[in-house]
């Protein structure tokens, strides 16, 4: 970690103040060269929280390579000597993420973290600051008693190894392929906001944020875009899968509006789950929330809940 001042053009770091009595630790703004220990951090916290690992580095370095995203000014990373034992950071001043080691909790780090994600989001411009927490976890009571309150519920979803993936015809006319060029993958960028769109209270992505975890994330291949294209070769609908440690996580997943009932939205998802396969995923996963409705559709095809979570928020006051 370093200290460095940000350029004049972004905000000033906010620092973390730290609870009495805490010990010898130190404190600052996160580097892209810190995306490694943050991804060893939360792994530590979901193996505890909820008995698997979800996270890896690759994600948060497409986090952070988002535009929007200046890790100097929008992260904070406490260490213990050489080990990175918390971090949080606050995306777009309404976005947080926070963990605190298993090994550290009790001590009054969760609600500093807490404090300090509320601070960012004053400093940018925001009323509201909220993250994601494991269900019936020690963050949801802690931000429960912190005053949060609870947004909407998220479902992490699996298909075991060796479960039969029914097939999903396709309409004729339509059919799945690869993305062959820019205009492509702007038409699925264009797919996903719109259909995201209707649900989520946020901003719409630009292309270049959404890229950044998409075609831009490190590794990216073309075949983990799935799009599916109608009789003109318009795409009308796109799944992204993502294939670590033997599983295949279906990161995206939209339809056009107008394209729906017609079962495009499974056969994506069947065709994602095959070529996740294809590609060393034995079992697949994916997440949906009480916004989307779409529960039961994961669930049809054979997908079992192994965790829930919570979105949690709490009404900050913009900075003057």
């Amino acid at each position: 970690m370093t200290a460095t001042a940000p350029p004049s053009s972004t905000p000033a770091p906010v620092a973390l103040e730290l609870p009495d009595g805490i010990g010898s630790l130190a404190t600052g703004p996160l580097t892209p060269a810190d995306a490694a220990a943050v991804a060893a951090l939360i792994a530590r916290c979901e193996q505890h929280d909820v008995g698997t690992v979800l996270i890896e580095e690759a994600d948060i370095v497409g986090d952070w390579q988002r535009p929007a995203f200046d890790v100097a000014t929008h992260s904070v990373g406490v260490l213990d000597e050489d080990r990175l034992i918390a971090y949080a950071e606050v995306y777009k001043g309404r976005w947080a993420d926070a963990s605190v080691d298993p090994a550290y909790r009790g001590r009054g780090l969760g609600t500093a973290l807490s404090a300090w994600t509320r601070r960012v989001a004053a400093r940018d411009g925001s009323t509201l600051v909220g993250q994601p927490v494991p269900g019936d976890s020690s963050g949801e009571r802690l931000l429960r008693g912190l005053g949060y309150r609870a947004l909407w519920t998220s479902w992490v979803l699996e298909m075991p190894a060796g479960t039969a993936i029914t097939a999903q015809p396709i309409p004729d006319g339509y059919a799945v392929r690869q993305p062959r060029d820019d205009a492509d993958l702007r038409a699925a960028w264009v797919v996903n906001e719109d259909a995201f769109l209707e649900w989520s209270e946020r901003e719409r992505a630009t292309f270049e944020e959404w890229a950044a975890t998409v075609s831009r994330r490190p590794g990216f291949e073309p075949w983990q875009l799935r799009l599916m294209v109608d009789r003109e070769d318009r795409v009308v609908g796109m799944a992204f899968v993502i294939v670590s440690d033997g599983c295949a996580y279906v990161d995206k997943l939209a339809v056009r509006r107008d394209e729906r009932n017609r079962g495009l939205a499974r056969a994506l998802l069947v065709d994602a789950f095959e070529v996740g396969r294809a590609h060393g995923g034995e079992r697949s996963e994916l997440s949906t929330d009480s916004r989307t409705g779409a529960l039961g559709l994961y669930e049809k095809v054979g997908m079992q809940v192994t965790s829930v979570w919570r979105h949690w928020a709490a009404e900050v006051t913009p900075a003057p």
